[in-house]
């Protein structure tokens, strides 16, 4: 499959064949091409923790739902794979004051915005594209701040890791479409503008 097909066929699934797990040796596949993803100062601070087992599977969804739901989270539950991508701020801070960057402290405030977590989105985002290149499926969701303590405890999360997001990965089962698509993309002149926005 082209690069542009891949991005034209990417979207958001939430309903996955429960019957069909996902082998390692294709989850390490994946994840070497999200590994590949630029990072500020090649700091590399994303972290994955990949769940790919029922136990932890339900010690995640116990820990970030109350178990009511509705049907989008009993269809994205059916997911044999959840890969909960964090980023590391502390190894940002760390880098920069490295020598050959220049700067003596870890200052945050140098940072105008928070590229760790940029960082980390940008290797979710070649997760989610590398998925529909291989034939699977995937959808990115967040996980609610009030959860995070509860994630945390589940897993051992260290505190310097921030969940930036989790990928529901699995083969495709007939799924219904998000009512956010009935809005349709923007077209492209009202969120690209050359030269200037004046």
């Amino acid at each position: 499959m082209e690069f542009a097909d891949v991005v034209r066929a990417r979207r958001m699934v939430r309903s996955y064949d429960h019957d069909r797990p996902i082998p390692r040796e294709s989850l390490d596949e994946l994840l070497r091409l999200a590994v590949r993803a630029p990072s500020a100062g090649h700091t590399q601070g994303w972290r994955f923790l990949v769940l790919d087992d029922i136990t932890s599977r339900t010690a995640f969804w116990s820990a970030t739902s109350d178990g009511a739901g509705d049907s989008w989270l009993a269809r994205l539950k059916t997911a044999p794979v959840l890969v909960v991508v964090f980023s590391d701020k502390d190894a940002y801070l760390d880098r920069y004051a490295e020598q050959d960057k220049g700067w003596t402290d870890r200052d945050e405030l140098r940072w105008p915005i928070p590229y760790w977590h940029v960082d980390a989105g940008m290797a979710a985002m070649i997760l989610l594209l590398a998925t529909v290149d291989t034939g699977l499926a995937a959808c990115f969701f967040g996980v609610p701040g009030e959860r995070w303590p509860a994630l945390r405890a589940a897993f051992a999360v260290p505190e310097r890791l921030m969940p930036v997001g989790v990928i529901s990965v699995g083969y495709p089962a007939p799924d219904r479409r998000s009512p956010s698509l009935r809005r349709g993309r923007r077209p492209l002149d009202e969120v690209v503008a050359y030269g200037s926005f004046g």
